[in-house]
């Protein structure tokens, strides 16, 4: 477990906090008698909450409640589609890094550089499908190289920059082929009171993470974090795949937050619910007459398993652009299709029945970093799965939490038990422990039951010029799926 200071300063600095006020820009936080309230019925502040964690939630965003003023909220103007009053429909939500209110040693304590102005450093499009009980999120790279409407080709993140948040609505219907209904735009430093209002954020990283800009330094493992720690381990970029390991982790702290904010410690503490739902009110700004009480009502029957994550297909994860910037390309054909599954609510992540793969089309090959898998020691051989985990994650293989063991302690072989469409990725783990026995089981994912002939895991080969594969064929992931086991 990581300690919950974030070590940045001392105690007595008259500058000791970041100060994100009622405007979502800065200034002072709401005041306490502010938290007063209506009752309401458990129904409706369960509907609630749900919308605040889900939203707050995305370093990201956040929105009202029932009882929330107008007044606590406030809006800028996007230029979005006119919705109807229910039906399926597109949220653009931006995260913006906003420094220009933070004093030099509030921005030192931050790690976060000197640099004026506004730029988005977050941008996903939430999708709300029509019977309002499922939600899918979409993580766009902000290093993603396409044409801004009227400004040429340029980074996604540039379109905020180029002509605000009219702009990058524009940009965005323009690359995804969806009519955006809502705008919410949030000042990520604001992200930081909500964690800490929910009493920290628990992560866990399948590789270490050492990223001396932000001072952020975890080991392998699970970790619980405060607010600033989780806005570091949520933009951090210092692992192997750059951009789109940081589109994994946040998508992770979206799911840590909601549920924590779903939890009975939560919902059952006035208090910390209270702190929670200030949090997020003092962050957001939203398109005029949007309506958020309105969203609320149709979130009311969402839940963790209903938030479904979903990437973007990708052609090229090392272009040049010509500028000499490293920039993504989508694979436009394969993100066109999946984006109309999502507003068709359809799984993206399903083949489309009308279609099938071109005989000489290549499989994208599967790489360990691709593939998560369990570890459990079959054997009274002390310390032989958390050995055998360290060498598996240095490999390159996600394994989170900890090594557990299995009820028989005589196992003698080592083998590897897969579930249903788990066999390729089984084969690679296979590759990287000779000796190894396959064997297909009734289970969910990849399990290696370890044996008293103590596997050595190999060595991965080096490669002249390593880099990330490019996503062809969507993948999705539920808010479930993304917590970290205990």
């Amino acid at each position: 477990m990581s300690k919950r200071g974030d070590g940045m300063g001392d105690p007595g600095e008259e500058d000791g906090g970041v100060l994100v006020g009622g405007d979502a820009y800065g200034g002072v936080k709401l005041s306490p008698a502010r938290t007063r309230k209506p009752r309401r019925s458990a129904k409706a502040r369960r509907r609630n909450v749900i919308l605040a964690g889900f939203l707050s939630s995305c370093v990201l965003v956040t929105t009202g409640v029932v009882w929330a003023t107008p007044r606590q909220i406030g809006t800028v103007d996007a230029g979005v589609t006119a919705r109807s009053s229910s039906g399926a429909e597109n949220i653009l939500l931006v995260g913006v890094d906003k420094r220009d209110d933070l004093t030099r040693q509030q921005q030192n304590r931050l790690k976060l550089g000197r640099e004026a102005g506004q730029r988005t450093d977050t941008m996903m499009v939430i999708h709300l499908s029509e019977d309002h009980k499922k939600v899918t999120v979409v993580s766009l790279p902000r290093d993603t190289w396409l044409t801004i409407p009227g400004k040429g080709d340029h980074k996604i993140n540039s379109a905020y920059q180029f002509g605000g948040p009219k702009l990058a609505k524009q940009t965005v219907e323009a690359a995804t082929g969806l009519e955006i209904n809502r705008y919410i735009e949030v000042n990520i430093l604001g992200f930081i009171d909500v964690v800490d209002s929910l009493g920290g954020v628990t992560v866990c990283t399948p590789v270490p993470i050492d990223d001396t800009k932000i001072a952020l330094n975890l080991p392998a493992g699970t970790h619980q974090l405060n607010g600033v720690q989780a806005l570091g381990y949520a933009r951090t970029r210092a692992t192997a795949r750059s951009d789109l390991d940081r589109i994994d982790r946040q998508q992770q702290v979206i799911s840590a937050l909601l549920n924590r904010a779903l939890s009975a410690d939560t919902l059952a503490n006035p208090g910390k619910l209270a702190s929670f739902v200030n949090s997020t009110l003092s962050t957001v700004k939203v398109d005029p007459d949007d309506g958020l009480l309105g969203l609320a009502t149709q979130l009311r029957d969402v839940s963790l398993g209903d938030v479904k994550f979903a990437e973007v297909p990708l052609a090229d994860v090392d272009f040049k652009t010509p500028t000499g910037e490293s920039a993504v390309l989508w694979d436009k054909a394969a993100a066109r299709e999946m984006f109309r599954k999502i507003g068709a609510d359809e799984d993206p992540a399903k083949p489309t029945a009308s279609t099938s793969p071109k005989p000489s089309a290549k499989p994208t090959a599967l790489a360990p970093g691709d593939v998560t898998l369990k570890v459990k020691n079959g054997t009274l051989i002390t310390g032989l799965a958390a050995r055998t985990k360290e060498a598996l994650v240095a490999y390159g293989f996600k394994v989170p939490g900890k090594p557990g063991n299995t009820s028989k302690k005589d196992y003698k072989q080592t083998f590897i038990r897969y579930g249903a469409g788990m066999e390729q990725s089984a084969k690679l783990v296979a590759t990287a422990i000779p000796g190894a026995e396959l064997r297909a089981a009734d289970i969910d994912g990849i399990e290696l039951i370890l044996g008293s002939d103590q596997p050595k895991v190999q060595q991965r080969k080096s490669t002249a010029t390593p880099s990330a594969k490019p996503s062809v064929t969507p993948t999705t992931k539920t808010a479930m799926e993304n917590i970290c086991k205990k």
